[in-house]
């Protein structure tokens, strides 16, 4: 059986050590600041302070605010593409495909709870919502997953299916408009993979 490649979101030329640095220092405090006080607070100048940089830093490596929230999600989508490409079992190749769906449908949803105001905010971006690469390597993911487990029908179609589920928008108002506990949640994700894959 072939593996799918996937492709990795974002990825550009490998940048210089100190860049590397700033940056990671810059989305860290733009992550920080969503953790502490919500989407609304990271503004480029609250940015700049928490990470101890001028604003013209902040500017120059991300170009606006709309950037820095891009970002910040890429690169927490980039964590989660490396947990599920070459990351341990079961989110990571070696468990069982049922497992390793229900593992992802899970990883999802838990970093929702933590970073999901940047995550809805992308999601309702003007033209991203379903084209945004990180949906894509979403997609192919699960189709592989779909195939490897067996499931018969339109792999790409039920894929969609599957996660819509899992979208920031709907588990923010699952968690706090509905009360719903993140455990519930994961318990309903399992059961649904479980149904469509009949294990």
């Amino acid at each position: 059986m072939t593996r799918l490649l996937l492709p990795q979101i974002g990825v550009e030329p490998p940048e210089r050590c100190d860049a590397a640095r700033n940056r990671r220092l810059l989305l860290d405090a733009a992550a920080l600041l969503v953790s502490e006080r919500g989407v609304d607070a990271v503004t480029m100048d609250a940015v700049a302070c928490k990470a101890g940089v001028g604003k013209g830093t902040v500017f120059r490596r991300f170009g606006s605010r709309s950037g820095l929230m891009l970002a910040l999600l890429d690169h927490s989508e980039r964590e989660l593409q490396q947990a599920f490409m070459f990351g341990p079992p079961p989110l990571g190749p070696g468990a069982d495909p049922v497992e390793r769906l229900i593992a992802y449908g899970r990883a999802r949803i838990a970093t929702v709870e933590v970073e999901g105001e940047v995550r809805r905010a992308a999601e309702n971006s003007p033209g991203t919502r379903f084209s945004a690469p990180a949906r894509a390597v979403s997609v192919t993911h699960v189709v592989s997953l779909l195939r490897e487990a067996g499931v018969e029908g339109d792999h790409e179609l039920l894929a969609c299916s599957l996660l819509a589920p899992l979208e920031a928008t709907l588990v923010l108002h699952e968690i706090r408009d509905l009360g719903m506990s993140t455990e519930r949640l994961e318990a309903a994700w399992e059961d649904l993979v479980r149904r469509v894959t009949r294990a």
